[in-house]
This record gives C-alpha cells, structure tokens and sequence, in this order.
C-alpha cells in the first residue's frame, strides 16, 4: 500500500489503517517492505507461493506514536 510513497506520506496511511482496524475491520496488507509488515498483528510471510512463517507480532509498530518521532 506504500510502494513509491515518501515516509511522512507511508504513515499517514498505515495511521488510516489502524483506525479501520480500530472500527472493527480486518485490513489484509500485501508488502515487500519490512518496515511496513511491522504494524501487523499477525505476519504471514510467503516464499516461493508457500506459507514460510505465520506468527503473532507481539510488539506491532502504532503509526501515531511513530509519527511523533
């Protein structure tokens, strides 16, 4: 959802996703970027079409508080 996006315009819309998430909607995020699958609470990552890890992320990034930074 972020490719080709600068950083400030990258959280805006990880920010806009945690408050659809907030309202009670799952949000499927596709990524390459590391960074960005950061803010999941769940990451499933792929390799060669297969499930290679599928884990609960403890400690997801909250783009507010980044923002802050």
């Amino acid at each position: 959802p972020t490719g080709n996006l600068d950083t400030k315009t990258s959280i805006e819309i990880m920010k806009l996703f945690e408050v659809i998430h907030q309202m009670g909607n799952t949000v499927i995020i596709v990524t390459h970027e590391e960074d960005i699958a950061e803010y999941a609470h769940r990451i499933v990552r792929l390799r060669d079409g297969k499930i290679e890890k599928d884990f609960i992320n403890l400690e997801p990034k909250n783009a507010a508080s980044v923002s802050k930074n």
